[in-house]
């Protein structure tokens, strides 16, 4: 394919990077959260709430570099079966980053939390309820487990293609770009 990069952009990595750390941030205080009633809840509900919000704004974003500047092509001798793997887990990806903050909110909403960053409420994007609080609140479990399992599978995935394969798939998106 001529004219396809063969890595991401700076900014495609930079952004890749940077979210995978917030968003293993917002998973691990999120298992923290509910794990304890001791006065730290309180810090880590004040992380959680912004930051699963921050993510949610950055996702247009990352779609939007996404189709200006394209992905690298997936190495030719790659099987059919982990092609269809490999863009179907980015679509999870994509997805399960604009819902689980998404229903975190309704939740919130739901049970009449309002959200406050920067002093600036957000409106709520469910009527309260506290029953439907309930059905967001496990859903909202249910996609942070799922999103946490999708990303154990993606990074089994890229050490498969940096350790076995050595196909450069795990170098387009590596920091520098290269594995040297």
């Amino acid at each position: 394919m001529t004219g396809s990069p063969t890595i991401f952009s700076l900014a495609q990595r930079i952004f890749h990077w940077v979210m995978a750390a917030m968003i293993l941030a917002m998973l691990f205080i999120g298992i923290g959260m509910v794990s304890t009633v001791e006065p730290r809840y309180v810090t880590l509900v004040s992380i959680h709430k912004p930051l699963g919000i921050l993510i949610l704004a950055l996702v247009p974003i990352r779609l939007l570099l996404r189709l200006i500047k394209g992905t690298p092509p997936l190495p030719s001798d790659l099987p059919p079966l982990m092609r269809f793997a490999a863009k179907a887990s980015h679509l999870a990806l994509y997805a399960l980053m604009l819902a689980t903050p998404l229903v975190g909110w309704a939740m919130l909403s739901a049970g009449g939390y309002p959200i406050t960053i920067a002093g600036f409420y957000l409106p709520a994007i469910a009527p309260h309820d506290d029953g439907l609080q309930s059905v967001f609140h496990i859903g909202h479990v249910g996609l942070a487990l799922l999103f946490f399992a999708t990303i154990l599978a993606h990074f089994a995935a890229a050490l498969f293609h940096s350790l076995v394969r050595r196909d450069g798939v795990f170098q387009a998106m590596w920091p520098s770009g290269s594995s040297r």
